[in-house]
């Protein structure tokens, strides 16, 4: 079992004596979520490393439009989040809607095998694998802070979101396996991602506990109203809109990934290994950056991150080139990941109450996948106007403009509010 040191003493130290450090250890229950969301990404990643490639070559996309079928990818099930992080609440139940969640992603994977080359065919079973994983993201986080004491959070998201960078990692890998034991059939893979999604519900459904706060439970089911007083809070308001200014900023993977297969004019063999190398550096990098952002502040980590993401985004038109920049931008951009996708959840749970945790969770994410939305459709027409290199320097420019942003709005008041 993966334990973590923390420097909390268990008794108050006399003058003089040492301050005794306590082993707190990640519980199953994050560690059973960990291998559903690594089974869960084999399934999702077989289909997604080719699919930017699929759409802008095979079909002819143009940046703009790619770019808003990559936003709908992450936005468009935006609300279903805040309908699954309520409903989750409002019934006590979020292992239950985690499952649905879960579930519908698996089934639409065989939709992937009736869509074919059409376009609106493809975008419904986005639409559908994205309603899945609005419908379970906000129960599954919420379920790791209610497994975790607040103050081992950081290491709970690392060590989670490191096994589930696992699975991405392996996905293009296992794709690539099938496809030439299968002769090039897309078909087969298809099938095979379904069979492994249907793997990570079971895992969900044997494994997996709910979990509730140690206090008593609430007399009363969660109210509409009662959610959305969420943002009368500062604490929550504030992480909210920093979150939202982030994912403004950010642009897509795919984007990013059809940028260097252009600048260095890569084999179409070889471009599902960029989200391969992207999610070596997550795999390498989401456990210690979720330590690091427990001992030294969550805000400073996800900083941190972000500043990796405006390297990372410069190197693509930079003066290094070949592998080196290959290797060197790949890894900023699995580090980007790993300080800031689970330490902005670890932000979250502290200043949320329990039974609107879910809620809670939900409306940060919503917020974050909206912008990103925006963000997508932006970014597709820069590189449509004025070309992807100008195009990339102004999302570094956002970037530092989110950071500045999120400085003032979380780390000024992270003494008095905000558990940094």
């Amino acid at each position: 079992m993966y334990l973590s040191t923390i420097s909390r003493p268990t008794t108050e130290p006399t003058e003089g004596q040492p301050r005794r450090r306590r082993l707190i250890a990640i519980s199953a229950n994050v560690f059973a979520l960990g291998a559903v969301s690594l089974v869960t990404d084999i399934s999702s990643e077989m289909v997604s490393a080719v699919l930017p490639l699929y759409l802008v070559l095979g079909l002819q996309l143009s940046p703009m439009a790619y770019g808003v079928i990559d936003g709908v990818y992450t936005g468009a099930t935006a609300v279903l989040r805040l309908v699954g992080g309520y409903l989750a609440d409002r019934f006590r139940g979020r292992k239950v809607m985690a499952g649905i969640g879960y579930g519908i992603s698996a089934v639409a994977k065989l939709g992937l095998l009736a869509a074919g080359r059409s376009v609106t065919g493809i975008g419904l079973v986005i639409a559908a694998d994205r309603m899945g994983k609005g419908l379970r993201t906000a129960p599954r986080d919420a379920l790791i802070t209610l497994s975790t004491p607040p103050e081992a959070l950081g290491r709970a998201f690392g060590v989670h979101r490191m096994m589930d960078s696992f699975g991405a990692f392996l996905g293009p890998l296992v794709a690539l396996g099938v496809l030439a034991a299968a002769g090039g059939s897309y078909d087969a893979v298809f099938v095979t991602s379904f069979c492994v999604a249907v793997l990570g519900v079971v895992l969900l459904v044997l494994f997996v506990r709910d979990r509730h706060d140690p206090g008593p439970s609430p007399v009363r089911a969660v109210r509409p109203r009662e959610a959305l007083t969420l943002l009368h809070t500062r604490p929550v308001r504030r992480l909210a809109l920093a979150a939202c200014l982030l994912g403004l900023a950010t642009i897509g993977d795919g984007f990013v990934f059809l940028l260097l297969q252009r600048r260095e004019e890569l084999s179409i063999v070889w471009f599902p290994l960029l989200a391969v190398g992207t999610s070596l550096a997550y795999l390498l990098l989401a456990a210690p950056m979720g330590a690091l952002a427990d001992l030294v502040g969550r805000v400073r980590v996800l900083i941190g991150g972000y500043t990796a993401l405006v390297l990372a985004y410069l190197l693509l038109f930079g003066p290094l080139g070949g592998w080196p920049m290959l290797v060197l931008t790949l890894g900023l951009y699995g580090l980007f990941y790993a300080a800031t996708d689970g330490v902005l959840m670890a932000l979250a749970g502290p200043v949320l109450p329990e039974r609107l945790r879910t809620t809670g969770i939900a409306l940060i994410q919503t917020g974050q996948a909206l912008a990103y939305l925006v963000s997508s459709v932006l970014f597709g027409a820069a590189w449509q106007v004025w070309g992807p290199a100008v195009a990339s320097r102004i999302a570094a420019a956002a970037v530092v403009l989110a950071i500045i942003a999120t400085v003032f709005l979380l780390l000024r008041p992270a003494a008095e509010e905000l558990p940094a």
